[in-house]
């Protein structure tokens, strides 16, 4: 009886993963310094795979935890509260970025650029096509994971989940072949100039964070096909809404800032 649990908190155990995720953190970061002066990729690849694993690990944890009632009302406000400041840690993040396309734009100072913007000699996207295409492309999944979360958090209808869930994930695979397919046409590079350099690495990031939230809900759907989610207890999928939700926005400011201000 003195050790009966008499509160709606979790008292996590021991978890050895917090340590191997820094020791992957640090092997990762390490090889890729030594990627970056010709010592090769090995050492960085062994981080990266090792931070994945601990990924995997840490979040099965989790959704055992979930399973076995760990994940009571009060944890679940928690959870939310701890994704919400991830996400916005991932604001400034992508505010950096968005920082540094302005402060180019508006002070174009580099050598060679004419004093304009876009410099000189710089071919840019037409927005109105491609670009808007993969723009109403994500917009269409951020709809289909709408309507996934109403199906499962508002009707409990599991199929229109399921089905909402893969249209998700396929217009999200469909983004990233249509940014691939951009990124082989660019009439501008990644190094030589700061427009290439900007519009890469911001609308690179996003790409990421794309393919990212597509595995985040692939891993989703598996889960509602195994029947992990009910109407009350959905965390993870919601989550994983937010996180899609938030790519849609930072896509649109990307479309208009880059795509159609900047050039």
């Amino acid at each position: 009886m003195a050790h009966e649990k008499n509160h709606d908190y979790h008292i996590l155990n021991p978890s050895v993963w917090p340590f191997i995720g820094a020791v992957g953190g640090f092997t990762m970061l390490f090889g890729a310094v030594l990627f970056f002066h010709d010592y090769g990729p090995w050492l960085l690849l062994i981080g990266a795979a090792l931070i994945a694993y601990v990924m995997f690990a840490w979040w099965s944890d989790v959704v055992t935890e979930s399973h076995v009632g760990d994940h009571t009302p009060v944890v679940q406000i928690g959870l939310r509260y701890g994704f919400i400041l991830f996400i916005m840690s991932e604001v400034m993040f992508f505010s950096a970025w968005f920082w540094n396309f302005f402060k180019h734009a508006l002070y174009p100072m580099e050598e060679g650029s004419g004093g304009v913007w876009p410099p000189v000699g710089i071919e840019t996207f037409d927005p109105w096509h491609l670009p808007l295409i993969n723009t109403l492309v994500l917009l269409a999944s951020g709809a289909a994971a709408t309507w996934a979360h109403h199906a499962i958090a508002h009707e409990n209808n599991r199929k229109d989940f399921v089905q909402g869930l893969a249209i998700a994930i396929l217009l999200g695979v469909a983004f990233t072949a249509l940014q691939a397919y951009e990124y082989g046409h660019a009439a501008f590079g990644f190094s030589g100039n700061i427009y290439g350099a900007s519009f890469f690495m911001a609308t690179g990031f996003h790409g990421a964070h794309v393919i990212i939230g597509s595995i985040f809900l692939f891993v989703c759907l598996m889960r509602a096909l195994k029947g992990h989610f009910t109407q009350t207890s959905h965390i993870g999928f919601e989550t994983a809404a937010w996180y899609w939700h938030f790519v849609d926005v930072v896509w649109l400011f990307l479309f208009a800032a880059i795509y159609i201000w900047g050039r």
